[in-house]
């Protein structure tokens, strides 16, 4: 999931290198933390959050098919 989730990001934003995603268990589900370059937030957030929003869902949905729990944040 990881993986996918860092293709993603790394095709939205223009500083590529700044991209850091990491994965922290937590009480039994995974945390995926999008750290991106400050003027790259945005376009991660999206209009509305809408981007974002479709992140997680693509997280949840891949949580279910390995029958674990993903959480998306994006941290600053």
């Amino acid at each position: 999931m990881r993986d996918a989730i860092e293709m993603i990001v790394k095709s939205l934003v223009d500083d590529k290198e700044a991209v850091d995603i990491r994965e922290v268990e937590q009480r039994g589900a995974t945390l995926i933390e999008v750290r991106v370059a400050s003027q790259d937030v945005g376009k991660i957030i999206g209009k509305q959050g809408k981007t974002i929003r479709a992140l997680r869902s693509l997280a949840k949905i891949g949580g279910t098919k390995q029958n674990r729990r993903y959480f998306l944040e994006i941290v600053e």
